[in-house]
């Protein structure tokens, strides 16, 4: 952890915050829109999502199958000597708020919006791009030891934004957004699942980085790819 005061990482959240901003005023209003959803709306969804990214909702505990290992430092006579030490623990399983809880919720308004309206065919144009969209993200989905599954995460949202242009091209925004999203979700974090207890970390998210994952991004950016 380093202080959020320390010159080179002020420079570093200030431009993250910069660039956000950015991205906001230009793009996430437009993409929202597209959705249907009003510009207001769009702005309580984007900054909950955003702040919510930094929440990590425990949901159950794995064993690990493979060692933890953690390190630690004993001083001695002036210097400072490393010393790791290897446990069989817990990974805890959470749900992340803005990364997972958020775009599900608005996938699934958004569904209920198209059987309401009695768009069927869009449904299941929905259900096609999500399939797609599941299989490349199980495919690309890496896990790597000590941290979690990762995965690029340019891959689903220009995947998810082809295919809503081939297959609806009278509603693209919408079968972009929802196979970006629940496409990710599936394909990545929950098809995963079983390789959490040969990573050894201690913490697992579905939903992974919040907002900087591919999830949430993910629907966005394909929104405004279509």
């Amino acid at each position: 952890m380093y202080s959020p005061f320390h010159y080179a990482f002020l420079f570093f959240y200030t431009t993250i915050f910069f660039i956000f901003s950015i991205f906001y005023l230009m793009g996430i209003p437009f993409a929202f829109a597209r959705l249907g959803i009003p510009p207001s709306v769009g702005f309580f969804l984007f900054w909950f999502a955003l702040l919510g990214s930094f929440v990590n909702i425990p949901v159950s505990q794995l064993r690990n199958k493979v060692p933890m290992i953690r390190e630690s430092y004993v001083d001695f006579w002036g210097l400072r000597y490393r010393v790791p030490s290897v446990k069989y623990t817990h990974t805890v399983l959470a749900v992340n708020l803005g990364g997972a809880v958020v775009p599900v919720l608005l996938s699934l308004l958004i569904f209920i919006a198209v059987m309401i309206h009695g768009e069927f065919i869009l449904l299941l144009k929905s259900v096609i791009g999500i399939t797609i969209v599941t299989l490349l993200a199980f495919l690309f989905a890496k896990p790597i030891k000590g941290i979690g599954i990762a995965m690029p995460a340019f891959i689903p949202p220009i995947v998810a934004a082809l295919i809503a242009i081939f297959i609806a091209p009278e509603a693209p925004a919408i079968v972009a957004y929802v196979s970006g999203t629940l496409g990710t979700l599936i394909g990545a974090d929950l098809l995963h699942l079983r390789d959490i207890e040969n990573l050894g970390a201690p913490v697992a998210s579905i939903g992974g980085a919040g907002t900087f994952d591919g999830i949430f991004l993910s629907g966005i950016i394909a929104v405004l790819l279509v």
